[in-house]
């Protein structure tokens, strides 16, 4: 859920979560225990004290649930983590198997099974148990949740939407088993607000037609603005492009000479989590595919994991058609860098729950070697994101990361989230993209020639002029990549001594996580073209439209991945540690602020979807510096160590 700047607000103290070499920025403190009843501290959401109530959920409404049950020994996990994901050391990539994770640091088998009776013993309904033994997801009514967590359930119109939270901390009856009391370590889905996600970037719904204005370029300086006034620089913009193709792409980065050789990610598995799942996917990849000269999927290399047509849940509250332009530009993106991936589209139910267990579902199953996730919260600020949901996304995530598997966040579209530098102390970055073991996305804005070559490449950090009376007004912040200083986990061992001080101890004197790690461009104004399904004024169609956003650079750098994986003849598995040790060689493009002001210009329709109702015109500076991150040599927090360079693809040793 994107957080408005006016209720973020800052945590300092530094409170342990599970093991010392990952610590969380800001938790609340213990609540008092209540009497003839076990207490879990601090379970009470923040949020709706800033909330309205609007009543409460029918006693028999039913809410879906879950248990997240403690590791044993996280601090040995993360101690071996370093060690195997090392690339200078001999153990480097031997990830451990799904089995060996589970005898090693999951709960025992005897007693996840005891948890399970006692949820039944208590009348719920399980739904599942992810193989691992970390999460079991449950269902029961209203009734039965305030009985048993000895809570009252409300609804509360929150940012806009309204959903249900426990009112009170949540808390086990006297008699619960000991396994029980001792192994829960969070309760997932009873607050709903806090977890509700959106897509990084907002894209065009399937009832909302939308298409690139022209005039617009095929690739960058084609065509210059002529009848708009003079940029600030004194010169004719250019236009921007009508967005990049497939092929445009893959010869900017590299990856056409390593299809050329056969290297197209053939053998790597790809999964792309999104919630709910378009309809119209399997015909539009179809067309698409066609008309850009990416080759067609062969049988079973495209599959969906997806809930049945009934299977959906919290489709207003969620904008569920909403999340259908995601699934289809993460799904074609990834294919346009790795046309010989196998792709898995794993869709939640929903944008609260669903979505939190599909993702985990992805990781305890190891459905692929690859996760690209396009959405996040906007926000790192525990309280408004809930301590549990929290240990949720830290031990999956390190699950994903000791069984080789690679997990990427988009880092968020609000660059620091300052609003261009106008509001400070809205400072922060987008969670889950900050967790300590997944690769945080960046942002990038890209000039593609004729030639397929990339002429420049900078941080994306957009400032609109609108065209008024014949003139440019004012420049005023619009979008940007994410990055910045967690609040959350203390620096990881890969960033010491290669993230500056100035950005790891921002908020204090306590080194802490920065995001990004590793930037694809990501700005809509040089973005992809992307084909879908929408409704327009006269039916219902194919058509295709340009778009950006960190939305974007995750699933291209995921399709990046996957030629790199095939390449190295194993899984890369958690690479950031291998990103940073070649911070600074070919490996990485390393981008730098622009020398001067770079502009172009753009034609929107003002309804959107064609010029009958006129054209509406802006002039976008690239990389504007007013926020506070920027593009410096080596390491920063707009585009982390860069981006893939000419040896991206012989990075990773090889070990067969």
């Amino acid at each position: 859920m994107l957080i408005p700047s006016t209720l973020r607000y800052r945590i300092t103290a530094v409170v342990a979560v599970g093991a010392a070499a990952v610590s969380v920025l800001g938790a609340a403190p213990p609540a008092s225990a209540r009497p003839g009843r076990h207490t879990i501290s601090g379970s009470k959401p923040k949020w709706i004290a800033r909330a309205q109530q609007a009543g409460t959920p029918a006693a028999a409404s039913t809410i879906q649930f879950g248990l997240l049950l403690a590791m044993r020994d996280q601090a040995g996990a993360e101690s071996l983590l370093a060690a195997l994901s090392d690339p200078s050391s001999a153990s480097y990539g031997k990830w451990l198997t799904g089995t060996q994770f589970a005898s090693r640091y999951a709960p025992a088998a005897a007693d996840v099974k005891s948890v399970s009776s006692w949820l039944t013993g208590q009348g719920f309904q399980l739904r599942d148990t992810l193989a691992g033994g970390l999460y079991v997801e449950a269902s029961g009514t209203t009734a039965q949740i305030n009985k048993t967590f000895g809570t009252t359930v409300r609804d509360y119109t929150y940012e806009g939407k309204t959903v249900h939270a426990n009112s009170t901390d949540l808390s086990l009856p006297e008699d619960a088993p000991a396994v029980v009391t001792g192994l829960l370590s969070g309760v997932i889905g009873i607050d709903q607000g806090s977890l509700l996600k959106e897509p990084a970037d907002t894209l065009p719904p399937p009832g909302a037609g939308f298409r690139a204005a022209t005039p617009c370029s095929s690739y960058y300086g084609e065509k210059t603005a002529t009848t708009l006034p003079k940029a600030p620089d004194g010169k004719k913009a250019p236009y921007v492009v009508c967005g990049y193709t497939p092929k445009q792409y893959q010869e900017a980065y590299g990856a056409t000479d390593q299809i050329k050789k056969g290297l197209d990610g053939k053998g790597v598995t790809v999964a792309v989590t999104d919630a709910y799942a378009s309809p119209t996917i399997v015909q539009d990849l179809a067309k698409y595919n066609k008309k850009y000269g990416l080759p067609a999927f062969k049988r079973g290399q495209f599959s969906q994991i997806t809930p049945p047509a009934d299977g959906y849940a919290y489709t207003e509250e969620c904008d569920a058609a909403g999340w259908y332009g995601e699934q289809t530009l993460d799904i074609e993106a990834v294919h346009a860098m790795s046309p010989g991936a196998n792709i898995v589209y794993v869709g939640g139910t929903d944008c609260v729950t669903g979505l939190d267990e599909a993702w985990a579902e992805t990781i305890d199953n190891h459905v692929a070697d690859i996760i690209t996730n396009s959405w996040g919260s906007g926000t790192d600020d525990i309280e408004l994101l809930g301590a549990d949901a929290v240990k949720f996304y830290q031990q999956f995530s390190l699950e994903a990361a000791l069984t080789g598997i690679t997990v990427d966040f988009s880092s968020g579209d609000a660059g620091d989230q300052t609003a261009g530098g106008t509001d400070l102390a809205a400072k922060s970055v987008s969670f889950p993209s900050d967790l300590p073991f997944v690769t945080s996305v960046g942002g990038t804005s890209v000039g593609i020639d004729k030639k397929n070559n990339r002429v420049w490449e900078y941080g994306w950090q957009n400032a609109y002029q609108s065209l008024s009376n014949n003139a440019w007004g004012a420049s005023a912040y619009s979008s940007g990549g994410g990055g910045g200083t967690s609040i959350l986990f203390e620096q990881p061992f890969y960033q010491k001594g290669k993230v500056p001080a100035s950005i790891s101890k921002y908020f204090s004197a306590t080194p802490a996580r920065t995001t990004p790690d590793i930037s694809m461009p990501g700005d809509p104004n040089t973005g992809f073209r992307v084909g879908q399904t929408q409704q327009f004024p006269d039916g219902t169609y194919y058509d295709e439209y340009r778009i950006g956003g960190t939305s974007l650079a995750s699933p291209l750098l995921a399709g990046l991945q996957a030629v790199a994986n095939q390449k190295a003849h194993h899984a890369l598995g958690f690479v950031n540690p291998l990103y940073y040790a070649e911070l600074g060689t070919s490996a990485l493009n390393d981008i730098k602020a622009p020398k001067k002001a770079v502009y172009e210009a753009r034609a929107n329709y003002v309804n959107s979807v064609d010029p009958s109702d006129g054209r509406a015109y802006i002039l976008r500076q690239v990389d504007v510096q007013t926020t506070t991150i920027h593009s410096t040599p080596g390491y920063d927090a707009e585009t982390g160590v860069g981006v893939p360079g000419e040896k991206f693809f012989s990075a990773a040793p090889s070990r067969w």
